[in-house]
């Protein structure tokens, strides 16, 4: 009978040490990525609803958030509301980068939920994405004036986060209004089949 109480002692041990690992591993939003501190995949992409191509070296020499998301992924809804509250305020341009999705269903989410972006580069192959190491949607990038990946955040972005991981790293002079003529004012929606405003003000992006 001792011949197999060793195996189900060592089985039990087993599932004792990976319960312990399990609940000590990082969470999925602070997973690393090998572009901190590396410089931003640049791209050329066409532009949802705009038409003509979006040029991320159009964004040489400013901050800003690039958000990884498609109409498919549940969690890019739940963080709408906040990339709602970071455009009020002005303080970096939001460029989205929508991930495997289809044009029509993108405009769609556009016109319903409100817009965000100062513009919506189409990743219609994954391959950009590819690029910057994407994990999966949800998934913000912080990029600095020198082109430089700063902070990654995995998974649907919060006002807590927010201010936390992203305004923390923002240098003042990146908290003015973001606006461009090379990539429209943030939250533009007219040029969109349709033209539905974006959300209207709203609360800032606050502690959650």
């Amino acid at each position: 009978m001792n011949r197999f109480l060793l195996p189900v002692g060592l089985f039990g041990a087993l599932v004792v040490v990976l319960a312990i690992g399990i609940g000590r591993a990082p969470q999925k939003s602070v997973i690393p990525s090998a572009l901190l501190g590396k410089p931003a995949p640049q791209f050329v992409l066409p532009q949802l609803g705009v038409g003509g191509q979006f040029d991320s070296r159009s964004l040489r020499g400013r901050w800003y958030l690039l958000n990884v998301w498609g109409t498919w992924c549940a969690e890019c809804r739940a963080e709408h509301d906040t990339l709602l509250a970071i455009q009020r305020e002005g303080r970096v341009p939001i460029i989205g980068l929508n991930w495997k999705d289809e044009d029509g269903l993108a405009v769609q989410w556009l016109q319903e939920l409100g817009n965000p972006y100062a513009s919506i580069a189409l990743d219609r192959e994954g391959r950009v994405a590819i690029d910057w190491g994407v994990y999966g949607a949800p998934e913000t990038f912080l990029v600095d004036a020198a082109g430089t990946v700063v902070y990654k955040h995995v998974g649907p972005l919060t006002a807590q986060v927010w201010q936390r991981e992203f305004l923390a790293r923002l240098p003042p002079a990146a908290a003015g209004p973001a606006r461009d003529d090379a990539i429209g004012p943030p939250g533009a929606v007219g040029a969109l089949p349709g033209g539905t405003p974006a959300a209207g003000p709203g609360p800032a992006a606050g502690p959650s």
